[in-house]
C-alpha cells in the first residue's frame, strides 16, 4: 500500500453515536468536513479533510468484514510481483513450433508452459477471492441506515480497503495488457493439451487445470482489462441480487469516492500534504476504478448530465498529470467502461477523452 500522510494537527470531530477518534486523534474527518470538501464549489470555505488511506484502522463494527478482505489483500502484492516477472515461454513455443517432428523441443516448450499455466491459474483464482471481498466491502458500505458518506467517515478502514482493491485492480490490468506471451502461453498449453488427448498421451499438469476451468481462465484472459471486468460484473450482480437496498446505495458510495479522489487531487493543499508521491498515482486509479463501475451499474452511466460524477473535473484532473503516467488510466475509461459512447454523452467529454 503507497504511504498517504495526515493531516498534522488536524482538528477532527467525534462521529454520531459516540464513536471516538484512535489514539493519534486523527480516526475520523469530521462529517460536515466530507460534506464541505463534495460541495465545495457551493461553499468555497475549504474544509481540511483527507481520507485516510494510509493509517485508518477498522473499529469493532467492521472487524468481520475487514479480517475476511483482508486475508484477500495480504496476497495482492505478490500477485502483481509475480506478474511483473512473468517472463512468458515465447522462445520454446516458437522452437516446438518450427520443428514439429523434434521431440525435445517439444518436451521443452511443454515443460516451460505448464509451470506458467501454474501461475496463470493462481492469478485467475485471486480474481475469485477479489470478487467475493469486493461483495462483502460492498455490503458494509451501503447498509441502512447510513448513506454512503456516513458509510466512508465511520467506516474509514473498509473504506481504505475498498480503494485497496480498486489500486490494485487497476495495476494488474495494466501489466496485462502489455503482456502478450500470457494469451500466447496459454493457447499454446490448450492446443497441446488437446492433441496429447486426442492421442492419448498422459499430461502432466492436466490434472492442475481441467477442462472447465480452462474454459473459465480463457475468457478471463481475453478481456483486456480481466481484473476489472471481474469487478464490473460483481458490481452490477452485487445490485441485481439486492433488490431490497436502493440501487442509489451502491451508486453513491461510487461517487462519493471518486469526488474524495478528484478533490484530494486537484485541491493544492490538499495534495501537498501527500508524502510520497506514488500516493497520487493511488488516488488516480481508485477514481478511476470507481467511474468504471459507476458506469457499468448505473442505468445511464457515468457519463450522463444527471451523473453525481463529475467527469469533465476527473479527466482534466487525469490529463493534467505527465501523459506517459496516465494513459493507461485514459484508455481504460475509453475502453472499458460502457456509456461512453451514448447519445446522452456530452462532445465536449467524448472529444476530452480522444
Amino acid at each position: 500500500m503507497q504511504n498517504v500522510s495526515r493531516l498534522e494537527g488536524e482538528s477532527l470531530q467525534k462521529l454520531p453515536g459516540g464513536q471516538e477518534k484512535n489514539s493519534t486523534g486523527c480516526r475520523f474527518a469530521g462529517m460536515g468536513n466530507l460534506i464541505k470538501v463534495l460541495t465545495r464549489d457551493i461553499d468555497h470555505n475549504a474544509a481540511h479533510f483527507f481520507l485516510d488511506f494510509e493509517n485508518a484502522q477498522p473499529t469493532e463494527s467492521e472487524k468481520e468484514i475487514y479480517n475476511q478482505v483482508n486475508v484477500v489483500l495480504k496476497d495482492a502484492e505478490g500477485i502483481l510481483e509475480d506478474l511483473q516477472s512473468y517472463r512468458g515461454a515465447g522462445h520454446e513455443i516458437r522452437e516446438a513450433i518450427q520443428h514439429p517432428s523434434d521431440e525435445k523441443l517439444q518436451e521443452k516448450a511443454w515443460g516451460a508452459v505448464v509451470p506458467l499455466v501454474g501461475k496463470l491459474k493462481k492469478f485467475y483464482e485471486f480474481s475469485q477471492r477479489l470478487e467475493a471481498a469486493l461483495r462483502g466491502l460492498l455490503g458494509a458500505l451501503t447498509s441502512t441506515p447510513y448513506s454512503p458518506t456516513q458509510h466512508l467517515e465511520r467506516e474509514q478502514a473498509l473504506a481504505k480497503q475498498f480503494a485497496e482493491i480498486l489500486h490494485f485492480t487497476l495495476r494488474f490490468d495494466e501489466l496485462k495488457m502489455t503482456n502478450p506471451a500470457i494469451q500466447n502461453d496459454f493457447s499454446y498449453y490448450r492446443r497441446t493439451l488437446s492433441r496429447m488427448r486426442i492421442n492419448n498421451v498422459p499430461a502432466e499438469g492436466e490434472n492442475e487445470v481441467n477442462n472447465e476451468l480452462a474454459n473459465r481462465m480463457s475468457l478471463f484472459y481475453a478481456e483486456a482489462t480481466p481484473m476489472l471486468k471481474t469487478l464490473s460484473d460483481a458490481t452490477t450482480k452485487f445490485v441485481s441480487e439486492n433488490k431490497n437496498l436502493p440501487i442509489e446505495n451502491t451508486t453513491d458510495c461510487l461517487s462519493t469516492m471518486a469526488s474524495v479522489c478528484r478533490v484530494m487531487l486537484e485541491t493544492p493543499e490538499y495534495r501537498s500534504r501527500f508524502t510520497n508521491e506514488e500516493t497520487v498515482s493511488f488516488c488516480l486509479r481508485v477514481m478511476v476504478g470507481v467511474i468504471i463501475l459507476y458506469d457499468h451499474v448505473h442505468p445511464v452511466g457515468a457519463f450522463a448530465k444527471t451523473s453525481k460524477i463529475d467527469m469533465k473535473g476527473c479527466i482534466k484532473v487525469l490529463k493534467d498529470q505527465p501523459p506517459n503516467s496516465v494513459e493507461g488510466l485514459l484508455n481504460a475509461l475509453r475502453y472499458t467502461t460502457k456509456h461512453l459512447n451514448d447519445e446522452t454523452t456530452s462532445k465536449q467529454i467524448k472529444s476530452m477523452l480522444q
